[in-house]
């Protein structure tokens, strides 16, 4: 394979799982509305009681499962050992088999034990914990799938399984939890749940499909290979699955660990600072509730980005091909720079009109102003986390985490009770976690491979930025009393200003958009049609 077809590989890859994930969220925030409206503030309690138990289970039994996966399946993949890519694949499918059933039955035969000891204080959560047990399983078991085709840079099944599941998750949420509504709000919050199971159910069908496909690909290249090539042990396998997951497991363990820590120091604090309980809590509320949902919806493409970039780096490793590596990696940073500089940009100056336009809390422009830097360093971090799991060094990225951690707490503990930032202080330290945990991973990624940003690739979309920043400004100074629509102007008038700027900057070249998928060449035509790219 060319270097350009591999480098278009995972972009296309990247692509696809972006505009997955854009589908899946909107379903998501429309269907919370509806939910909302079916059970109320009371039974949406019900449900969200049982969900922290059902996402521990999970990740116990299966985050980081699929990141092992794909890297090991790209290793056999490159060294053309179809064979040995395939039993990774049967290995890991008993493992989660075997995984799955018994973390779903701890959580169905546990919900009891959860009540009785006062872990889940109202009891009419029984149901939605039980409930969601079977997805427990279903989610862990389609993880070997979703993994293995990952390892074959095929990322179509990924998305659409997402989508699948989203899409019958939803619909069955709301039917359920609108027929049982008559039987009380336990049992209709307990009907929400089984969402989470049917879609997962679905989810496995769908990649199961693409399983078979691929399978009756792979038949020839399975006959014509090597049958007297050893074969590798089944706990041997188990092994390195185990060694690779684990550390990525503790660094999905980390997001909520992060989220509790701000709960225990940020309202204190903000007490500390001269607020009232009821004003701390407010405060609380616009930074996690609105600006954090901001900053991770900003992200959407690099958080895709790392998924795709794993396998890819994976394979130019295994094949000691570190010119190919090195460039899969700039490109990776390239594009996560010029993705993210223009969303930060963009919410610092629209952040008190977001903030009215999407939850009616002008009060919270503050925190997502703050926060909005936020978006380049986290993108950074998704992207540096990616390539170091890429290398097989899942462990360094959750050692990074855990010290970015301890300078958050540190920074959120001095800076949120300064009476003059208050909230903006623990944004402050949001961004430092971000900050530490991305440069700590560069550090790492050029010892291992030499590669360094390259200054070039900061400046320019930097500058395009700012131009584009500036260009909101003007739009809002003289759009006032637009209300709402101010935003869209802003938009308009953003957007061609940041493309013509990246453009004549040299931010943007035609071999960008010559390796850009679907789009690209069709961006590039209309491009030379008004004088670029000649």
């Amino acid at each position: 394979m060319s270097e350009n077809n591999a480098n278009n590989k995972f972009l296309k890859g990247t692509l696809i799982l972006s505009i997955s994930s854009i589908v899946v969220k909107v379903i998501g925030a429309l269907n919370w509305i509806i939910l909302s409206r079916v059970l109320g503030g009371e039974g949406i309690g019900l449900y969200q009681m049982g969900f922290p138990i059902y996402l521990m289970a999970i990740t116990v039994s299966s985050a980081g499962i699929p990141v092992a996966i794909s890297i090991i399946t790209a290793e056999k993949l490159a060294n053309k050992d179809y064979r040995g890519a395939k039993r990774v694949f049967n290995v890991s499918l008993k493992l989660l088999l075997v995984s799955g059933l018994l973390f779903s039955s701890a959580l169905f035969f546990g919900a009891d034990f959860l009540i009785e000891h006062h872990f889940i204080r109202d009891g009419r959560a029984y149901w939605s914990i039980i409930a969601l047990a079977p997805a427990v399983f279903f989610v862990t078991f389609l993880a070997s799938f979703r993994g293995y085709l990952q390892g074959w840079q095929i990322m179509t099944p990924t998305a659409v399984s997402e989508c699948v599941e989203q899409i019958v998750r939803v619909i069955t949420m709301l039917i359920f939890a609108d027929l049982l509504m008559p039987y009380g709000l336990a049992a209709a919050s307990g009907g929400a749940s089984m969402g989470a199971g049917a879609g997962a159910f679905c989810a496995l069908l769908v990649l199961m499909w693409f399983y078979r496909r691929l399978k009756n690909r792979l038949k020839e290249e399975m006959a014509a290979q090597d049958d007297s090539a050893p074969v590798e042990p089944a706990g041997h396998i188990i092994k390195r699955l185990l060694l690779l997951a684990l550390p990525v497991s503790l660094s999905s363990l980390m997001l909520p660990i992060g989220a509790n820590l701000d709960l225990l120091i940020v309202p204190q604090r903000l007490e500390v600072a001269g607020y009232d309980v009821r004003h701390a809590t407010e405060l609380f509320g616009y930074l996690t509730g609105m600006a954090v949902p901001l900053v991770n919806l900003a992200t959407i493409f690099t958080a895709a980005m790392t998924i795709s970039l794993v396998p890819s780096i994976s394979e130019s490793r295994t094949l000691k091909d570190m010119a190919g590596l090195r460039e899969k990696i700039r490109i990776a940073f390239r594009v996560a720079l010029i993705i993210t500089f223009p969303c930060f940009m963009g919410l610092y100056f629209l952040a008190e009109r977001v903030a009215a336009l999407i939850y009616n809390a002008p009060g919270a422009a503050s925190a997502i102003q703050t926060m909005s830097i936020g978006i380049l360093f986290l993108g950074l971090h998704q992207i540096s986390t990616g390539v170091l799991q890429g290398l097989g060094k899942t462990a360094i990225p959750v050692i990074n985490m855990i010290f970015a951690c301890i300078v958050k707490v540190v920074v959120s503990w001095m800076l949120t009770a300064v009476p003059t930032l208050g909230i903006k202080g623990a944004s402050m330290a949001t961004v430092a976690d971000f900050a530490v945990a991305a440069i700590i991973n560069m550090i790492f990624i050029y010892k291992f491979t030499g590669f360094r940003i390259s200054l070039g690739s900061v400046v320019r979309p930097c500058l395009s930025a700012s131009l584009m920043g500036a260009a909101i400004y003007g739009v809002l100074l003289i759009s006032q009393s637009f209300g709402a629509w101010s935003i869209l102007f802003a938009m308009l008038v953003s957007a061609p200003t940041y493309a013509l700027a990246l453009i004549a900057s040299g931010g943007l070249t035609r071999e960008d958009l010559e390796n850009l998928p679907f789009l690209g060449r069709k961006l590039l035509a209309i491009g030379r049609k008004i004088g670029f790219f000649k």
